[in-house]
Formats: C-alpha cells, structure tokens, sequence
C-alpha cells in the first residue's frame, strides 16, 4: 500500500500501526516525529498534483478537516478517498479501525485497544464544569455542536455552553462569552495557538486552562494519554 493522510491523527496513527506504508502527508502533520515522507501541503490546501505524482493507492481524509472540492478532483484523477468522519470518541475508535483496515493492517493495534480501555474505563465524574471553548480569535469562534472536542470534554465532566448552538464552530463577539460566565475558559494550542500570553488576558477574572489541541482534538495514539493530560491541565487553571 501506498498512502498519503489529509488528517494529521491519522497519519500518527498510520505511521504506528503500518511502518512504511505512508508516502505523503501534510504540512501540520507533526506526529511521529521524524516522520520522512512527502509534504503535499496543508489541510485545506493540499497539492494535488504533489499528491498525484506520488502513486498513492489510497488517500486518508476527514470530512471536518478537509475541502470537498479537493478531495474531488483526486477522486475525478483516479485516486481511491477514504473520508472519515468523527464527532464523538465512540465514533473515533470505528473510524479508526476502518482506516487501519484499510491501509492493510490486519492485526489490532495494541495502542487502539489501550485507548479504547482508557475511555470506557473512566468513572462518572464527580461534578461537572461549565466552559467556553475558544479555537480561533480574531474573530473569536468557539466549540458549537456535535463537535469530538465536546464529547471528549464531556466525557471528563467539562459542558461547554455552546453546545445547543446550531453552528459547529459558531463566531460570538467576546463580551457575550464572557458573560456566559463559565466555570472554566479551555484554550487549545491548535488550530489557534492560544498561550499564556495570549488568550488569558481577554478572560480576566475567569480560569484559564491551556490545554494541548493534540490530546483534546487529534484522534489516535494520543487518544490513550489524552485523559489524564487534560485533567491536569483543566486542574492547573489560572484567573
């Protein structure tokens, strides 16, 4: 098999179950590190003719991350796409599977089976927390519905209040998440890389957790650390 990963989590999950079978990934993906294969762009603006002159077999993509019209014209150039789609952790683990499946990997990683342990071991939480959580600033957009970031936050007994919104990632002007009053504003380093630096100091009087996008965002190897790396980084928020 030859493959190239649209999806940053699933190119670290390709990586660490089918050494060698990737050819090309994008930009973002960082994970393995060290990974040496073909760069072909961005999520959004992946080179298609990068892509093509790699031979793939098979192309790995996400519905959320990834442009149609893209994935299109590499359907339309002969190119078999696999799109996924992911917008809970149960959903993940299947997606996950299929994938690996597909990329030839006829054994269970024993990464997966740790991850699903992980997440279907985790006790009820004890209270539950209320949170905005903001992706991107300027404008400021935050998680809506039907999001995998939510389910994970959740599952770890965090709401955010836009969860009912009717947009996935809806804008809403600062001053008006501000006084949803949260108990806890989770800002990621991805896809804004939100820092001590910046982010905080438009939530004054509010906890700040900085959180790693990778664990609350990426699907895949990360999934089996991923709760025990938010929980304390939603432990150490700050005002």
């Amino acid at each position: 098999m030859r493959v190239v990963s649209l999806v940053p989590s699933l190119t670290e999950a390709v990586a660490r179950s089918a050494p060698g079978t990737l050819v090309g990934a994008t930009d973002w993906c960082t994970h393995p590190p060290g990974l040496d294969v073909a760069r072909v762009g961005g999520t959004k603006n992946p080179k298609t003719d990068r892509i093509l002159s790699l031979a793939p077999d098979l192309v790995i993509a996400n519905e959320e991350e990834n442009r149609a019209p893209d994935l299109a014209a590499l359907r339309a150039a002969g190119v078999a796409v696999l799109v996924t789609e992911i917008r809970d952790v149960p959903q993940a683990f299947r997606e996950l599977a299929r994938v690996l499946g597909d990329c030839g990997v006829t054994s269970r990683p024993r990464w997966l089976d740790e991850a699903e342990a992980t997440w279907s071991s985790l006790p009820r939480p004890d209270t539950r927390r209320t949170a905005v959580v903001p992706i991107w600033r300027r404008p400021w957009m935050v998680l809506g519905r039907d999001t995998f970031a939510g389910d994970v936050l959740a599952r770890l007994g965090v709401d955010h209040l836009q969860a009912a919104h009717p947009d996935r990632y809806p804008r809403i002007p600062l001053d008006d998440l501000r006084a949803g009053e949260p108990d806890v504003v989770i800002l990621p380093d991805e896809p804004y890389r939100f820092t001590a630096d910046d982010g905080p100091e438009a939530f004054r009087g509010l906890p700040c957790a900085l959180v790693s996008g990778r664990h609350l965002t990426w699907y895949g190897p990360s999934l089996a650390e991923a709760p025990r790396v938010l929980e304390r980084a939603l432990r150490a928020a700050r005002p």
